[in-house]
């Protein structure tokens, strides 16, 4: 399936990328390959990933903060919000 990241989500990744990246050497690549990772899941077997709110589920990242916000659709997933996990949830909540 089909993986579609909306733009307010791919903001949110750049910014963290950028934040990881002025934090250590070395940080934003771990960052992304594990985003990366998570992608192949989320295409794999959206379904794997628990519901938390309505038809909006959220798929972990598993050494970072973040999560990814998403909705499946018949023809694709569509991502809405990279989220930092201590982040007011009515940010992306509003998107819906």
């Amino acid at each position: 399936m089909r993986v579609r990241l909306t733009s307010p989500a791919e903001a949110e990744l750049e910014e963290a990328v950028a934040w990881y990246a002025g934090i250590r050497e070395g940080l934003a690549v771990r960052f992304l390959d594990e985003y990366e990772r998570l992608l192949t899941r989320l295409r794999d077997n959206p379904n794997q990933f628990p519901q938390v709110r309505r038809e909006t589920r959220r798929a972990g990242f598993r050494r970072f903060p973040y999560g990814l916000i998403f909705r499946i659709h018949p023809e694709d997933v569509e991502v809405v919000a990279c989220f930092h996990d201590r982040r007011d949830p009515r940010h992306w909540q509003r998107r819906m």
